[in-house]
């Protein structure tokens, strides 16, 4: 084997073994025009979420899991009724949105069913009839088209709460005057001389 043999095959050798030797280059993603180098494709947190009848983004688009909800014991904590109230209010026809479920079978509740319970909680506090608030839920779940309808209701319902609070002041007024009575009698130290029934003989 002649010189010029030897050294082409210790220089084939020598680039066998550095090529062995060398990591594979990594294979990287070409980024996004306008985008800087180390940004992923993250979908954005602002969608085109609709909106409740509380006005508040909708919580439920992109449909979220059961899992992703809380307990009925929770829900009933935020919202300040009992877990039987909760059950009573679903039971009764006042939700606008079914209330997911887990595998298991145990409510999961969403923003969406919280903001609803609370106005079904201040209708019912201002008397509104279980009845009329149905009729409400039915109105909002049947979705546009009806919010004269809706108008009418709370129109009439407001009207009702008007009364009752004129009728309350009027009672107001009338405990106002008895305290005023009671403290003049007693600075003055005539509370004996306050009427008092007298039993029969």
């Amino acid at each position: 084997m002649t010189q010029s043999t030897k050294a082409t095959t210790q220089n084939t050798q020598t680039n066998t073994q550095r090529d062995k030797a060398s990591p594979p280059e990594a294979t990287t993603r070409p980024t996004p025009t306008g985008a800087q180098p180390g940004e992923t494709d993250k979908p954005s947190a602002e969608t085109d979420a609709p909106t409740t009848e509380t006005g508040r983004p909708n919580a439920e688009a992109g449909a979220p899991t059961a899992e992703a909800g809380i307990s009925i014991a929770e829900a009933a904590r935020r919202t300040g009724v009992s877990v039987h109230t909760l059950r009573y209010y679903e039971r009764a026809g006042l939700v606008v949105t079914t209330v997911d479920r887990t595998a298991g079978g145990r409510r999961r509740y969403h923003q969406l069913d919280l903001d609803w319970i609370k106005i079904c909680t201040r209708l019912r506090a201002t008397g509104m009839p279980i009845r009329t608030i149905r009729e409400y839920a039915e109105l909002v779940t049947a979705g546009r088209g009806n919010e004269k309808e809706r108008l009418n209701l709370l129109e009439s319902h407001r009207a009702e709460v008007l009364a009752k609070l004129a009728d309350l002041q009027d009672n107001l007024e009338l405990i106002d005057h008895k305290i005023d009575v009671y403290r003049g009698r007693l600075e003055a130290g005539t509370a004996d001389h306050l009427w008092a029934p007298t039993p029969n003989k």
